[in-house]
């Protein structure tokens, strides 16, 4: 009784863990689980599968989207208006001297200014437009096609918003707001549309960006090739955008702090060689400074390289320099040495000098005598003659030809007016420390305050100074009575001037003040050709 007891009850026991266990097929498997999960699956809905396809490709279709709207809002009826706008007027009319090859002055370095000549020549334009504000283009300018180009630049400003986003590690919804403020910023979409450097800066700026966000990165992979990579592309981006405008250089700020702040952590990392850090050093240099300044003097090798020819800018270059252009008149049949009884123009070498020049207008205040100047345009006022001073023998001009030379005390008249170079113990009219020159007399009438004294400073040509020479020579004027030199520098005179650079006698004695330096432009001489 009792062994069958016990083995009944083992038997009920193996039969309650069957029942809990479950029957195990063959396979070791329940039966019908299989089927179950097949169920589960079956009932997941389809959409699933697509969104999931979108999140894994976001990365691409986002930013095409985006791109696809911004070309629509920067290019829909971009032709709709056919005048001249805005400052359409100054960078077409750029454009059309790269593609006339005639050479100009601005403010503004020339990358931007070259790409939209550039534009120009794509749209098949000859650069004959003068592109006055608000005249209608002609049939033969395709404005169209050259506000597309430059266009173009704004709209790709939305992808590399939306990809720096990403590289500074924002979130989703982050990354989709940052991109859709550039995209529909009416003031980028603006002037995206129009002929302007704007659009290119902007375009620039944001290539900077997002190059120096993936450089940053990068920074726990240096010396990689990736790492080189960026950070020679942000060299790059830097040179570019300072060679669209200067006020780049808010963009090379950014990323100057940003380096000197890593270095400055690198310098403080007790754990890093002197070698690996002087190494961080000199990369950055290399990349970040060099490599900047070469793309931005390469912008003005090919700028001067294109604009080979005479132009509405050659009067702010250096007499030399306008000598060289194809069609100038500069230097052109006229004779090398100067003589006396020659007629000049004098030309300041300072940046941007201009012409000594007069006119029959006088200083409404102080001497009250005739103005002298200097003047950046071809003008009759501009010619001088050279005659001996007062002490010497009354000029013959028939008599035996004399140069000028080195040392030699002179008198320069105004061809024009007759009148005498002339300066005096008078406060120049805005800068107040100089002494005032003036046209005062005439070949006859006049005093030693008209004396000026020819000190060469150097000759590009000759080391020959006993004769003055048309374009090499570079000389000071030196007034005797009053030992002080005749200079003209930024300063532009009120409207009674009609806004030319004044004109003064500097007290200090700097020969390494250019703006007191001179040379002769051009020359004629009847007896010398």
């Amino acid at each position: 009784m009792a062994t069958a007891t016990a083995t009944g009850a083992v038997q009920h026991d193996q039969d309650l863990r069957r029942r809990n266990v479950g029957q195990i097929d063959a396979n070791g498997k329940a039966p019908g689980a299989a089927d179950n999960v097949d169920d589960k699956k079956a009932q997941k809905p389809s959409q699933t599968s697509i969104l999931q396809t979108l999140d894994e490709y976001e990365i691409v279709i986002a930013p095409l989207i985006f791109t696809a709207l911004a070309f629509f809002t920067r290019m829909w009826k971009i032709g709709a208006s056919n005048v001249v706008t805005w400052d359409e007027a100054h960078f077409g009319k750029f454009g059309s001297h790269y593609l006339k090859r005639e050479f100009y002055f601005d403010v503004h370095p020339p990358l931007g200014k070259m790409l939209v000549g550039l534009s120009g020549y794509i749209a098949g334009y000859n650069g004959s437009f003068e592109f006055k504000s608000g005249e209608k283009y002609p049939e033969y300018v395709d404005y169209t096609v050259m506000r597309l180009f430059n266009s173009a630049f704004g709209a790709l400003c939305i992808p590399l918003a939306y990809y720096t986003a990403r590289e500074l590690n924002l979130r989703r919804p982050a990354v989709w707001l940052v991109t859709l403020m550039v995209l529909f910023e009416n003031s980028y979409a603006t002037i995206s549309r129009f002929i302007l450097l704007d659009s290119m800066l902007l375009f620039f700026t944001f290539t900077t960006t997002l190059c120096w966000a993936r450089f940053h990165r990068l920074r726990h992979e240096s010396f990689s090739s990736e790492w080189f990579t960026w950070l020679f592309m942000t060299g790059i981006s830097i040179g570019c955008v300072c060679s669209v405008k200067w006020v780049g250089l808010f963009c090379t700020a950014l990323v100057g702090i940003y380096t000197a702040e890593d270095l400055w952590h690198k310098f403080g990392d007790l754990k890093m060689p002197p070698i690996v850090l002087g190494q961080h050093l000199v990369a950055r240099v290399v990349g970040l400074i060099i490599l900047p300044f070469l793309v931005y003097i390469f912008s003005f090798y090919i700028h001067f390289l294109v604009l080979a020819n005479s132009g509405p800018g050659d009067a702010q270059m250096s007499s030399l320099f306008q000598a060289n252009l194809r069609g100038t008149e500069v230097g052109k049949n006229s004779p090398l040495e100067i003589a006396y009884g020659s007629r000049a123009t004098i030309k300041n070498m300072g940046y941007g000098g201009g012409l000594l020049h007069s006119h029959v207008q006088t200083y409404p205040e102080g001497s009250k005598q005739q103005q002298i100047t200097c003047y950046h345009h071809k003008d009759a006022n501009n010619d001088w003659f050279f005659y001996p001073n007062r002490n010497e023998p009354e000029f013959n001009p028939n008599g035996t030809l004399k140069f000028l030379a080195d040392k030699d005390t002179i008198r320069l008249i105004h061809s024009q007016t007759g009148r005498n170079l002339h300066s005096h113990q008078v406060a120049a009219p805005v800068t107040k420390a100089d002494w005032e020159v003036s046209c005062y007399g005439n070949t006859t009438v006049g005093d030693e305050k008209d004396h000026w004294t020819i000190e060469v400073v150097r000759d590009v040509a000759s080391s020959d100074r006993t004769k003055i020479r048309t374009l090499t020579s570079a000389f000071r004027l030196r007034h005797v009575a009053l030992g002080c030199y005749l200079r003209a520098g930024n300063v532009n005179l009120p409207q009674w001037g009609f806004k030319q650079i004044e004109t003064t006698c500097v007290k200090t004695n700097n020969p390494r003040d250019v703006y007191t330096h001179w040379n002769v432009e051009a020359h004629w001489n009847d007896r010398r050709k």
